[in-house]
């Protein structure tokens, strides 16, 4: 270890302690370092003991002390909140409260010993905290200074870590938790460092009730996905050394099993938490593995901090620090196989509320975002090849999703185990009708008002070629879509959806207009001012682009899921991994298959999938910056909603495959029999 940074660390935690008593600022700001110096105090606690030792109790109460302050039901009264921010320190409240946001990004650090990073953000509040203690306040420029120089500071340090986390198997942290805990005492939870709720414990204790035959089940079809997307992407696994495990707490049990089935497979885990400083977050959502936010509104309020510093220096020192960082890991990056993923769902929908006094990026800002994200993508891709790398996720349920928890558990489970053979030879006969066409009519019903044509490549020999990939359950589970990327050429119309829920946030009545395959207007009705749901859209959909493509058309077939969704009223809850199987879905955003459109994709018939680009992504032989938007959110239709998808042949005639929310096409009748049991 650095004696350097230990000494460091010993003197700034040593100085936090003494300030929790001190008086040496005036009010407001008093309140603010007395209540943050307290907080500290508990992290540097943490960092000098040792969790195993403590009972499950200690550390139950230990975990609700460290994030109490955020929880709903104190969120009215904390700096966390910048409206309550901006009401005790006025024009002080949006830097303190980017300040408060990057301290408690501590609580995980002090859990996993990263004396590092806990050191600087002790040595940060404690700047802050001496400039206020001078006989003249400093002013929020000052203060905004001291903030943008610590992101700058140690930016390259952050990023690097960063990236490292992402392809080095040996930062193990997550993975002894998994492995070496007796994952029958609920205190193992409480060794990451994140806020544990009931769902986190309850999930644990179901996964514990069941047999071992049944999780391995469980950890073998997320492996096997992840194994044959590999072959079916014609990709060599045997190249491949380290897989990325992202995961909820509670579900250990079931990681445990697939660790070792990944180790048959000769992969190691690379297992890596949320992103805790402000410049490796992306937005409000969480990458890698975690517990349910504490409070959703906290991390929404939180999303766009980024506006404290983001200029176009920043832009530069974060993008040269990801390609130093990716060549200071280039061959633990070119082993890497890409992300295994087990995503939840059952949690409250959340339709969060604007405050205007969270930070917010300017029109220039967004800009410089949006180059940002376009760049990085290029530097991961150069390291990590899309042609060469895989993915898979997996989705079940919370038991936040209501008392009938272990029954739909059990249903979910059924349902990402459907007979793969039954829905390839379905959606065969599905692809060869629209494989006929030369566009795809989609109508909405029942008070939706979608009316859209999706205009599809023209194929030269359809016994060698298709326009659409049949979906099973490999990458994608559970079973169930046939897909493509549409010509954006008379890809025109509207695409509405009463209810949706996207990246954990709620949209209603929303609705999206292509002109020629690019988004031309947009709107929704979770606010009373057109401004703010246009904006909300702009941040969570657009993501700040101009405009963004309709980058796949799918139908999904998983009749099945809908039925259980529609039986325990759940459809609202589910996650698009499974929504979008139960309807027509459109991805605004890159294509499928961005960064590797030039590695042939064959359907188990033999065919090659030939729509692997559009007219933007074919923009990368001329200028990579403007082929990708490093975005894809699925949006679906559910079957009550649709009115019909018929495909338009060449001769003008129409074939039907949906009507009225049943499959019309012959050959597709068995989808209808889980919908006769409504």
């Amino acid at each position: 270890m650095d004696e350097w940074i230990m000494e460091r660390y010993s003197l700034a935690a040593e100085r936090v302690r003494g300030i929790a008593g001190e008086k040496e600022t005036e009010e407001p700001f008093l309140d603010f370092f007395g209540k943050m110096a307290q907080f500290l105090q508990k992290t540097t606690e943490i960092m000098e003991q040792d969790c195993r030792q403590m009972s499950e109790e200690e550390l139950a109460r230990q975990n609700h002390a460290l994030y109490e302050d955020i929880l709903p039901e104190n969120y009215g009264t904390s700096y966390g909140n910048p409206a309550y921010a901006e009401k005790m320190l006025g024009e002080y409240g949006q830097v303190f409260t980017f300040l408060y946001g990057e301290l408690r990004g501590i609580i995980p650090c002090a859990f996993e010993k990263r004396w590092w990073d806990v050191t600087v953000e002790l040595e940060l509040f404690l700047e802050v905290y001496a400039a206020f203690c001078d006989e003249e306040i400093p002013s929020v420029k000052t203060v905004r200074e001291i903030l943008r120089s610590y992101v700058n500071d140690y930016c390259q340090d952050m990023v690097e870590q960063r990236i490292r986390e992402g392809v080095d198997p040996e930062l193990d942290f997550a993975r002894n938790i998994i492995m070496e805990s007796d994952l029958s005492d609920m205190k193992y939870l409480y060794y990451y460092g994140e806020y544990i709720s009931e769902n986190e414990r309850k999930t644990a204790e179901f996964l514990n009730s069941l047999p071992k035959d049944q999780i391995d089940a469980m950890a073998s079809t997320y492996t096997e996905g992840y194994r044959i997307g590999f072959i079916n992407g014609r990709k060599d696994l045997s190249i491949k050394k380290t897989v990325n495990i992202r995961y909820p707490i509670g579900f250990e049990r079931m990681v445990r099993s697939a660790i070792e089935q990944f180790a048959d497979m000769g992969l190691k885990p690379v297992i890596y938490r949320h992103a805790v400083h402000s410049v490796n977050k992306r937005g409000h959502i969480r990458v890698g593995y975690t517990g349910v936010p504490a409070n959703p509104q906290y991390d929404y309020d939180h999303r766009q901090d980024c506006a404290l510093y983001l200029d176009g220096e920043f832009v530069r020192k974060k993008l040269r620090a990801m390609q130093n960082g990716y060549e200071k890991y280039r061959e633990l990056a070119g082993v890497h196989g890409g992300p295994a993923c087990i995503d939840t769902f059952g949690e409250a929908p959340f339709a969060p509320e604007n405050r205007e006094s969270a930070w917010s990026l300017s029109d220039l800002q967004q800009k410089l975002q949006v180059e940002m994200s376009n760049e990085s993508g290029q530097i991961v891709n150069r390291y990590i090849r899309g042609d060469e790398r895989s993915f898979t996720i997996i989705a079940y349920p919370l038991p936040e999703i209501g008392p009938n928890y272990p029954e739909i558990f059990r249903e979910i489970v059924k349902i990402n185990t459907l007979d793969y053979s039954l829905y390839e030879r379905i959606q065969q006969t599905i692809i060869e009708a629209l494989d006929r066409g030369t566009r795809v009519e989609i109508l909405g019903k029942n008070g939706n008002e979608t009316k859209l044509t999706v205009q599809l490549h023209t194929l030269e020999d359809r016994n060698t070629q298709t326009n659409f990939e049949n979906c099973v359950a490999d990458v994608n589970i559970p079973v169930g879509e046939v897909f493509t990327s549409p010509v954006l050429t008379g890809t025109n119309g509207v695409l509405h959806v009463t209810k949706v829920y996207l990246n954990g946030l709620q949209f209603r009545d929303l609705k999206i207009t292509f002109t020629d395959g690019r988004v031309t207007d947009y709107d929704c009705r979770n606010f009373e001012k057109k401004a703010d749901n246009r904006a909300y859209i702009e941040d969570n959909i657009l993501y700040h682009h101009k405009d963004l493509p309709l980058g796949e058309f799918a139908i999904g077939t998983n009749t099945t899921a809908y039925v259980a969704a529609r039986k325990y009223e759940i459809a609202e809850k589910l996650p698009i991994l499974i929504a979008e199987k139960m309807g027509p879905h459109f991805a605004v955003g890159d294509t499928c298959y961005s960064w590797s459109e030039d590695t042939a994709v064959y359907n188990p018939d033999g065919r090659e999938i030939i729509a692997r680009d559009n007219e933007v992504s074919l923009l990368r032989k001329e200028d990579i910056s403007r082929a990708y938007f490093g975005c894809h959110t699925d949006i679906t239709i559910p079957y009550e909603e649709l009115g019909s998808i018929s495909v338009c042949l060449e001769n003008g005639e129409k074939a039907e495959i949906i009507r009225d929310g049943r499959f019309v096409l012959p050959g597709t009748e068995e989808l209808n029999l889980p919908l006769d049991e409504l």
